[in-house]
């Protein structure tokens, strides 16, 4: 792992990266890096948050889990959002997880300076609730392709999500994962300790 990027890194975001120059130079002294190493948790269902997350190069994994241990992957947060919309959406009810799917890093922010832009009402507020918005239709999206679509179509669409996320033409996961994430609405537990070699799949040459 390389050091840390610099702040000017961050805006490899695309939240970060739309915002006006006003507000970024606001936000971006609240910025810290961090490297997120692939299973790491970043909050647990039930558990207060004290961090929301900008990726630019990590994916995570956004998952409801059940009282049994089990868990289906409900979304994929990369580039383009931001990890932790319950800091500023409100309400008490916070019933999912996020794992880090693919290592990489991140720029996270303090959850009473997310609570304090968010409340201006400036241009961070108005991008923060569209993704929102774009968030919930794809978990919406996501529900009806584990009701309808065939195994091999769910790992298609799980296998473009993350192509969009990603800074790489290159996919790596293993069998464990790719059948937690294709196969959500049979809520496969996902595995503690994957041993299973690492497989690499190429998306297309445009």
């Amino acid at each position: 792992m390389s050091g840390a990027p610099s702040l000017a890194h961050a805006r490899v975001n695309r939240l970060l990266a739309a915002l006006p120059d006003s507000d970024w130079d606001r936000v971006r002294r609240h910025l810290e890096p961090v490297f997120l190493s692939p299973g790491e948790t970043l909050f647990e269902a039930g558990l207060p948050r004290h961090h929301a997350y900008f990726p630019t190069t990590a994916i995570v994994s956004i998952e409801c889990p059940t009282a049994d241990g089990a868990s289906t992957e409900i979304a994929l947060v990369g580039r383009e959002g931001i990890v932790g919309i319950a800091l500023f959406m409100g309400g008490q009810s916070r019933p999912s997880r996020g794992v880090v799917e693919a290592q990489g890093w991140a720029f996270r922010l303090a959850e009473h300076v997310l609570k304090e832009e968010f409340a201006r009402g400036g241009a961070l507020q108005h991008m923060l609730l569209l993704y929102t918005q774009a968030l919930l239709t794809l978990t919406a999206q996501t529900a009806v392709c584990y009701r309808f679509h065939t195994l091999g179509q769910q790992l298609c669409r799980w296998l473009l999500l993350t192509l969009d996320r990603s800074t790489s033409s290159e996919v790596r996961t293993t069998h464990e994962k790719l059948a937690f994430s294709r196969a959500g609405a049979a809520s496969q537990r996902r595995p503690k300790n994957d041993r299973t070699a690492t497989m690499t799949t190429m998306a297309p040459m445009m």
